[in-house]
């Protein structure tokens, strides 16, 4: 055989992520619900033979965690000889390789060429339902797994290229929603048969033997890189704490997130031990979903051009105590595990700016912002599940100003489009904005959240809200200060305003009802009276920062001339100096 030379390495690279994004666009271009069709709340992936991932499109990083194990699942599980052509494997199991919660189904598929099992090729797909307690399957007052649906143990949903009946026809039959569901299956199951085709061409092009080859090199140049970045790190041991405002309905005290990162010659070891144990809500993570977060935080300080694959791995240790939150295990409730992902970022990335805070963001808003929605469709007279995830700021950095309105870390879903919102589900969108001041200051600003307000257009919806960072603000770095918090309200009429828990199921809604979403900011960087003091002005002048603010905060004085601001340069010079020690 011959040898692998950097070139053909980097192509054959690239052609499977190509193969890898083609899958992706399948399944967002045929899915039925809005939740992947317009969000994009789904992933794919490329495996080898062995159950090593090989290439992942950019879509959800916490899709990697649903995806990580599910090959090696389906190794374990069936012989080689029991696994055919057309086959395709099909689970949502957060407790046996198939996911982190179980509104995420995976799918995987054998690619075989010449008779030879070669490779697979998986994707994931988070449905709007799939049983449970709520509509949405998502519950703050769960304290099982049992209460959040339909769980699916690894079994074929197709065997040799036919559907098999029985596992697609149980699935639709434990769900609220079964043609939406159906809709979003069937795009599953053509996104991985046109991956599959498409890995099959480009396997036969290079041989299997050769193929397996440079995917083994692959990995070996992503273990490579990953530790030349982490070489980049001061070796130690750093610490650092953060919480969850609570963990649902049941248990309405801080959950604390605790990590110790040490950095040694190329390795690191992310500790969890002193992280709260699990807890009887939903906010429980699986140690797939941990591993996948602290992947993320390392490829995104060290390695953000390496080819994202198994190979980062063997440089990552990851200790967490079992049963803690952060490793949990049956059957405690996982529904909401992402917003635990989340904080496990901020307390990695917390411990990391102790010593390179010129890499990393302040906290951004790190949470999924969620809000469910469900009841019965007069326009269409079928039952349906809206599910909206509202984005929020992110954290400054030493380069520049956090993003205003955007996902963070873990996802990377897009907001539904207010067109399609209101074309589809009997909701207006009457106020979509960022929200002022909630970024935090800093000689580079935090950037903003966002409100969302859901005029309700029908009697008898539910509302299931699912938030975090209500109480703890997302905290700044190098002297820059806490963006705002984030909240959840509800207005009926003739009755005052409402604030809500930031974690609620089941709230009842009628015509004319009002539920106000806002989305946390993020924190700023660097000593805010460094800003200058025409960016505070433009600031003002958008609508991201108050007069008030300005002068509070930036110690920047504004007056109103001739319509608009302007900057009073004596008052300011006064008002920054005072501050000065």
């Amino acid at each position: 055989m011959k040898p692998i030379d950097p070139i053909t390495l980097e192509i054959v690279g690239n052609l499977v992520l190509s193969v890898a994004e083609e899958m992706g666009v399948t399944l967002v271009k045929t899915a039925y619900s809005t939740n992947i069709k317009e969000r994009k709340d789904c992933s794919v992936a490329i495996f080898d033979a062995r159950g090593q991932m090989i290439a992942q499109a950019e879509y959800v990083p916490m899709h990697l965690g649903s995806m990580l194990d599910i090959v090696k699942a389906v190794l374990d599980k069936y012989p080689l000889e029991d696994i055919k052509p057309g086959d395709m494997f099909i689970t949502n199991d957060p407790y046996s390789g198939g996911g982190t919660h179980l509104p995420d189904i995976t799918m995987a598929m054998p690619v075989f060429v010449e008779g030879r099992l070669v490779a697979f090729v998986a994707n994931i797909a988070h449905h709007s339902d799939i049983g449970g307690s709520v509509p949405g399957s998502v519950s703050a007052k769960s304290d099982s797994l049992y209460q959040e649906g339909l769980r699916i143990p690894l079994g074929r949903i197709l065997r040799e290229g036919k559907i098999v009946r029985e596992t697609y026809d149980f699935i639709l039959l434990n769900t609220r929603t079964p043609v939406e569901r159906g809709g979003d299956l069937d795009a599953q199951i053509a996104s991985n048969i046109a991956g599959a085709k498409r890995m099959a061409e480009v396997i036969k092009k290079y041989g299997p033997d050769y193929f397996a080859a440079c995917t083994d090199a692959l990995l070996d140049y992503a273990e490579k890189l990953m530790r030349a970045g982490i070489r980049s790190l001061p070796d130690g041991t750093f610490t650092f704490e953060d919480y969850l405002d609570d963990a649902g309905e049941n248990v309405d005290e801080p959950i604390p997130i605790r990590a110790s990162v040490t950095i040694e010659d190329g390795s690191v070891t992310v500790d969890f031990t002193g992280t709260s144990p699990q807890v009887p809500g939903p906010l429980n993570l699986t140690y797939s979903g941990l591993m996948t977060t602290v992947f993320y935080c390392f490829k995104a300080v060290a390695g953000q051009n390496i080819f994202a694959n198994h190979g980062i791995y063997r440089a990552i240790k990851v200790v967490a105590p079992k049963g803690s939150i952060v490793n949990c295990t049956l059957p405690v409730p996982v529904g909401q595990r992402i917003d635990t992902a989340q904080r496990v970022v901020d307390v990695v990335l917390g411990a990391l700016a102790q010593v390179a805070p010129e890499r990393v963001l302040a906290a951004c808003n790190s949470v999924v912002t969620s809000a469910i929605f469900s009841g019965d469709n007069p326009a269409t007279g079928q039952y349906f599940v809206y599910l909206e995830t509202i984005a929020g700021g992110s954290g400054a950095h030493s380069r520049g100003d956090g993003l205003s309105g955007v996902q963070v870390h873990m996802t990377n879903t897009s907001n539904l489009p207010v067109e399609a919102l209101e074309r589809e589900y009997p909701i207006l969108v009457e106020r979509y904005e960022l929200i002022r001041d909630s970024g935090g200051a800093g000689r580079y600003r935090g950037g903003l959240g966002i409100r969302r307000d859901f005029r309700i257009l029908h009697d008898g919806l539910s509302f299931t809200g699912l938030g975090d960072r209500h109480k703890f603000a997302p905290w700044g770095i190098e002297g820059g200060k806490s963006g705002a918090p984030g909240s959840f309200w509800v207005e009926r009429q003739n009755e005052p305003r409402r604030k809500l828990k930031s974690k609620v199921s089941g709230v009842v809604l009628n015509r004319e009802d009002l539920v106000s979403i806002h989305s946390p900011g993020a924190g700023g960087y660097g000593d805010p009276y460094l800003r200058p003091e025409e960016l505070v002005l433009r600031d003002v002048r958008e609508g991201k920062v108050s007069a008030e603010s300005a002068k509070h905060d930036y110690g920047v004085v504004l007056v109103r001339k001739d319509g608009d601001y302007a900057i009073d340069h004596d008052a300011t010079r006064v008002c920054r100096t005072a501050a000065r020690p």
